[in-house]
């Protein structure tokens, strides 16, 4: 655990203790796309200096949120205990209370693979994706190249490049249905700012390959209204 305490008792207090510290989230973010050797999780946070990364993980593993295993071909690395996976839904909700105030990224700001991943995890809708077919994408953004299938409820994401960690599962078979690309704008159409068409028109997406309707089927599935009033408990 961190060394510095609010000195308060409080379960929030102690949850910030945990995983306040500066760049803990991030680790906890990139972990829950899977385990991550030290190498993977430097990389996949380029400003991060090595001493605060060996400092955080540390702390991680102290609390309880981190784990260090022996992965067989992979050597020793880091993931998330259970008690460490049960952030997700809490790292979801802050991505979507986040994308309210994103605006346009700064000229030093990077997309990666994780937080590309965790981003349309965060955007992803159950419940529009099982009411329409299923559905095969691989996405660009940048240098970060995603296959991203939806099936009903179920989302599947791989990394194809940057090289994906030698961690995990195998990579889809098959070929995609649609491949785009997309610069940061992208965040205008799951936000609803813009349609498909528009982003196509004003080339925020171009299609690579495929159905350009299957756009639609996309939007659909990936959304976040930055309007949308949450539902408080009464």
């Amino acid at each position: 655990m961190a060394s510095r305490s609010y000195g308060q008792y409080c379960g929030v207090t102690t949850a910030v203790e945990l995983i306040g510290e500066r760049w803990a989230m991030l680790i906890v973010r990139d972990l829950l796309v899977g385990p991550r050797r030290y190498t993977d999780l430097k990389q996949g946070l380029p400003k991060i200096p090595t001493n605060i990364l060996s400092v955080r993980l540390k702390e991680l593993q102290e609390g309880g949120v981190v784990r260090r295993v022996a992965l067989k071909n992979c050597g020793l690395v880091y993931e998330l205990t259970e008690y460490g996976r049960a952030l997700e839904p809490i790292v979801l909700a802050l991505g979507r209370w986040g994308f309210q105030q994103m605006g346009d990224p700064g000229p030093d700001d990077i997309v990666t693979a994780d937080s590309l991943t965790m981003a349309l995890r965060t955007a992803f809708r159950p419940d529009a994706a099982a009411a329409l077919p299923a559905a095969d994408y691989e996405v660009h953004v940048g240098d970060v190249v995603l296959r991203v299938q939806v099936d009903g409820e179920t989302l599947r994401i791989a990394q194809l490049a940057p090289p994906a960690p030698p961690i995990g599962g195998r990579l889809p078979a098959g070929e995609p249905e649609l491949v785009f690309a997309a610069g940061p704008g992208i965040r205008r159409v799951i936000s609803g700012e813009l349609t498909p068409a528009e982003a196509i028109d004003q080339e925020v997406i171009a299609v690579v390959y495929g159905d350009a309707t299957l756009l639609e089927r996309f939007a659909a599935t990936f959304s976040i209204d930055p309007l949308a009033t949450p539902i408080l408990a009464a």
